[in-house]
């Protein structure tokens, strides 16, 4: 199998691949998926690399006809699922081997990727929801590896991404329409979900890396994004049972960006005046946070990695309830509410990502 899979990639010099090769790499990869991934990349590095470049020569091409192309879709899925896979394969990979493969990409050609975005007009162009697959990758990898060294193209990805999708309109539109109670399944398009999902993700992990430079303050942040945070969790939480599944990551990723800043201003307490300006109001939203992480369907689908929209839910909720607990002088207020010590406990009982249970 190793062999046909070399024999395949030979093909890959060109960037337009036949269906039939495409077609094989496809159920190769699949394959791997499923079975000994470490064993697979392994013996077959070089080919991998090789698969990984033309990857990212496809997608920062400034024409991507071929993505309406059904056997390219399915490639370009499988092979980001590979990949996501491959970022949490602890077996004999090292993370350096593991950046190589992933990240075979130029700032030039992110920059061709992020013009292409701009430049479409189809709010579930297909494109857009690939490198999404292909940002979000980037974004899992930086959090699992936050003290390794930084990539080439990370600081340049982020600067673009919370300049031109998180602190503009367009943003500011998208995240306004979480704010109501009832959400049209149609509202959740691929450009939609790039703006609030993908880019709240890559800022979260950017801001949990050991080396980065962030273009605003935590403060700024905050700033720019609680009166939206409030307020949505607010209207949802009690809602949870009702939830779209796309608003599960949107909510996650939000939620996860709020602890992060909140986080950095522990030591001054800056965050806290701006997210609560009174004890009561502090008291209300742990009451609504712990709503949402006690619903038990969320319970079930809890990864032993932070890898899927519930895990990434549950723990940036309990990253925010500890900055709580650790900022404001309400401990009194987790003791003395039996419901909130309960669904605590239950969640670190169910949970299989130590994180949760530690936090």
């Amino acid at each position: 199998m190793y062999d046909n899979f070399e024999e395949l990639i030979t093909q890959f010099s060109s960037l337009y691949i036949s269906t039939k090769v495409l077609h094989q790499i496809n159920l190769i990869l699949q394959q791997q998926i499923n079975e000994s991934l470490s064993l697979f990349v392994s013996h077959s590095f070089n080919s991998i690399l090789t698969l990984e470049h033309w990857a990212w020569q496809l997608l920062s091409q400034n024409s991507h006809q071929w993505i309406n192309e059904l056997h390219y879709q399915e490639v370009f899925h499988t092979l980001a699922l590979f990949n996501k896979k491959l970022i949490y394969d602890y077996n004999i990979i090292e993370v350096s081997k593991k950046a190589i493969l992933l990240f075979p990409v130029t700032v030039d050609q992110i920059n061709i990727i992020f013009e292409q975005i701009r430049q479409s007009n189809d709010d579930n162009d297909p494109f857009i929801i690939i490198v999404s697959l292909w940002l979000d990758n980037h974004s899992y990898f930086l959090h699992d590896n936050p003290h390794s060294n930084k990539l080439v193209i990370t600081d340049y990805i982020n600067k673009y991404i919370i300049c031109n999708y998180i602190m503009n309109k367009q943003f500011k539109m998208y995240i306004s329409q979480l704010r109501h109670s009832y959400i049209p399944e149609s509202i959740f398009s691929g450009k939609m979900l790039f703006y609030i999902k993908t880019s709240l993700f890559s800022l979260f992990s950017y801001l949990g890396a050991k080396d980065h430079r962030c273009f605003y303050t935590a403060d700024e942040i905050l700033r720019y994004l609680y009166e939206d945070y409030l307020q949505i969790i607010y209207i949802h939480s009690s809602l949870v049972a009702t939830w779209n599944k796309d608003l599960v990551p949107c909510i996650g990723h939000l939620t996860g960006v709020i602890a992060k800043c909140y986080w950095s201003g522990e030591k001054n307490r800056t965050q806290m005046k701006i997210l609560f300006s009174t004890e009561q109001l502090t008291c209300d939203h742990v009451r609504e946070l712990i709503y949402i992480i006690g619903y038990e369907q969320f319970h079930k689908e809890i990864e032993s990695v932070r890898s899927n929209d519930e895990t990434v839910l549950i723990d940036s909720i309990l990253m925010v309830l500890l900055n709580i607990v650790r900022t404001q002088n309400i401990n009194w207020f987790f003791r003395s509410n039996i419901i909130i010590r309960e669904t605590l406990l239950t969640v670190a009982e169910k949970s299989l990502y130590d994180e949760i249970c530690l936090r």
